[in-house]
């Protein structure tokens, strides 16, 4: 606030109040940073009427009068014509070329200081901006000008850092994972407090990180960790070549099994979901009812697999080998096919009854003798796929696609 002060007679002065400087020197204060109003207020020779009027005009609780160079005010005979002086509700004063050269380095400065839940955090516009465009944080300090997604920045402290009412502990990972693109937590940070954190800010990056993290820490709770290939390549070592090595309802989440020599192993129920079996030897192996979706088995050996209602939809099974030399069947009873890719594949003899495989895939697979009874081929693609003596009994063709057939296909194949 500027006082401007003359004398007109002996026994009473006009001081001349204007709103102006007010949030630049009290931060804290409720006024405008422009020069609003300007008011004469006539004083006799009481300190406290001039500080009632002040508060009456800026609506605060003036307390303390300050001269220009920080003398405070305590007798209104110290007042004299011209003077500058500055009220406050009771903050000590501050130098306005001080927060002028801060507030100037505040704004051009690629350097920005937050202040978070009182604790500080300084780091560059780039690291806040060019990660995660999207984010609070990059909308805030963008540079960008008219930009329809930035917002206004929070307001200041005292020495300038951007006040953020947020968790500091939870936030240090959160910017760190924008100076580097690592989550990186410390063992006493709650992954879930992270993620809330990351939320807010809308970092989407981080969210997914720390959403996987998460998933993989409640499965860990409740003992349902995954096993990965360093565990499955322990338990085959160790197991005599003559023992049955068993995986019964098992976990392997997202696990990378490709190229292993998986023969004749019991993973009947096993939870295999995303899971990479690609190149994998499985001839023999039980597949029970287990959960294999979107899991991938391209080029994979399924040789007299035992997949009854076992769940494959969306699995990838391109150019997989079902064939038996000795002519044993694999056994795909029931299992769900839906959306699953077997292009390419040879399935001679394997044994689809009662299947779905609506939406697959099959284009140039070798059917030749397969067990299609019943099965669900609706909109299935078998385009140049090999049907000779496939037995496609009360299956469901509806939109299925035959074009460029190998060998034709009989009607009695079809008839019930």
């Amino acid at each position: 606030m500027r006082i401007g002060a003359y004398s007109t007679t002996p026994d009473s002065t006009h001081i001349v109040l204007s709103q102006c400087c007010v949030a630049d020197r009290f931060p804290n204060l409720k006024s405008s940073t422009l020069t609003l109003n300007v008011s004469v207020f006539v004083v006799t020779h009481s300190l406290d009427e001039l500080l009632t009027a002040a508060s009456a005009k800026f609506e605060i609780a003036a307390k303390r009068i300050f001269t220009s160079q920080g003398g405070e005010i305590d007798d209104i005979k110290l007042i004299r014509d011209d003077d500058i002086l500055y009220v406050s509700n009771g903050e000590n004063f501050i130098h306005t070329n001080k927060i002028l050269n801060h507030n100037q380095l505040s704004k051009n400065s690629e350097w920005i200081t937050l202040n978070v839940g009182g604790k500080y955090f300084t780091t560059t516009r780039n690291t806040l901006t060019k990660k995660e465009p999207m984010s609070m944080l990059a909308r805030m300090f963008t540079e960008t000008e008219n930009s329809e997604h930035a917002i206004q920045p929070s307001r200041q402290d005292h020495s300038g850092a951007y006040l953020i009412d947020r968790s500091p502990t939870y936030f240090e990972p959160l910017l760190n994972y924008l100076r580097h693109g690592q989550m990186i937590l410390d063992s006493n940070v709650n992954v879930a407090g992270v993620l809330a954190e990351a939320c807010f800010y809308g970092i989407e990056g981080a969210i997914r990180i720390l959403t996987t993290m998460l998933e993989k820490e409640e499965l860990q709770k409740e003992g349902l960790i995954s096993l990965t290939r360093k565990d499955v390549l322990k338990a085959i070592m160790s197991t005599p070549i003559n023992a049955e090595l068993r995986f019964q309802g098992v976990d392997f989440v997202r696990a990378d099994l490709s190229k292993l020599d998986l023969r004749n192993i019991n993973f009947k129920y096993a939870i295999m979901h995303h899971c990479s079996l690609a190149g994998a030897n499985l001839s023999g192996c039980c597949f029970e009812r287990a959960d294999l979706s979107h899991a991938n088995l391209q080029g994979a050996q399924l040789v007299c697999v035992k997949m009854s209602c076992a769940n494959l939809a969306a699995a990838n099974l391109h150019s997989c080998n079902f064939e038996d030399p000795g002519g044993l069947s694999a056994n795909m009873e029931g299992v769900n096919l839906k959306g699953a890719n077997l292009e390419g594949s040879n399935m001679a003899a394997v044994n689809l009854r009662v299947a779905t495989l609506k939406n697959a895939i099959l284009r140039n697979c070798i059917l030749r003798s397969a067990v299609l009874a019943g099965a669900d081929l609706e909109c299935c693609d078998l385009s140049g796929s090999d049907l000779q003596d496939a037995n496609l009994r009360g299956a469901n063709l509806k939109d299925a696609a035959f074009e460029l057939m190998l060998t034709p296909l009989h009607m009695s194949q079809t008839i019930r």
